[in-house]
């Protein structure tokens, strides 16, 4: 299901010689922090094989990101081992090259979506299943899922792998304002302006979308919340949403500093 990537255009003739400073304390601070999201994404199943991918714009250059490279699972991904690369397809740092689909939906997503600092993607079960389904993903009617009420989207038009730039602006393009895309027959994917927001967005979405799936499972009819209600409990839950999110990943690193380690490496 996964495919290499081979660079669409040479690089720029000045592409070695202006070579950027990657290592800085904020960049090793955001390997670490991706790579500690794809580690606890693992544990939860939100992984599938080698298919999925996240990124993040490297803190300082708005013209490149990080990303898992191809061949990989999530939960061997170490801070390390994340590429950095350009627009363009080119890998300024790291061994190997992202899987295609990953550069051409997240390579647009940064450039096109400049508020899109980080774009999470998975085929996580619960929040597939949903997007697989007849009407609007999410029915509203429970607490976790108000975290995204007026924050959603839907792709509806599938068509296919996305092998090329065209597909992943029109993904862009679907996107509008929204953070969180559903995206027909295909999966999701998370837009956030930090790491945290991302990871914190990722996690509850996955949490909304199976209780909902369990109560649709029931055979009863489930019922949605006042949308007055819904509209008020957003606004409590979206204040402090970003310290929440720290403190969220912060909770996930002291869990894998004690566990798995090795993902700061």
């Amino acid at each position: 299901m996964a495919h290499s990537l081979h660079a669409s255009s040479p690089a720029p003739a000045t592409f070695r010689s202006n070579r950027p400073d990657l290592a800085t304390d904020a960049i090793r601070t955001a390997r670490e922090d991706l790579a500690a999201c794809f580690r606890m994404a693992a544990r939860n199943g939100f992984e599938e094989g080698i298919c999925n991918h996240f990124s993040a714009v490297v803190p300082g250059h708005d013209d490149l990101f990080l990303v898992n490279p191809y061949g990989y699972a999530f939960r061997e991904l170490t801070a390390s081992k994340l590429l950095i690369c350009d627009f363009h397809g080119n890998v300024l740092d790291g061994e190997g090259v992202p899987e295609a689909t990953a550069f051409y939906i997240h390579a647009e997503m940064h450039r096109l979506l400049p508020r899109a600092k980080v774009a999470f993607h998975t085929h996580m079960p619960y929040a597939t299943a949903l997007s697989m389904t007849e009407g609007e993903p999410l029915i509203w009617a429970g607490q976790t899922a108000l975290k995204f009420y007026g924050r959603t989207a839907v792709d509806r038009d599938y068509n296919g792998l996305a092998l090329d730039n065209r597909e992943g602006a029109r993904i862009a393009a679907a996107v509008g304002d929204a953070d969180i895309v559903f995206m027909k027959h295909h999966g999701v994917m998370v837009l956030a302006p930090t790491i945290a927001e991302a990871w914190d967005d990722l996690y509850y979405l996955e949490r909304a979308a199976e209780v909902q799936v369990l109560a649709m499972s029931t055979g009863r009819k489930v019922l949605p919340v006042d949308p007055a209600i819904a509209a008020e409990t957003y606004r409590q839950m979206r204040e402090g949403d970003s310290e929440s999110a720290r403190l969220h990943l912060a909770a996930i690193r002291r869990q894998l500093d004690a566990e798995e380690p090795q993902y700061r490496h």
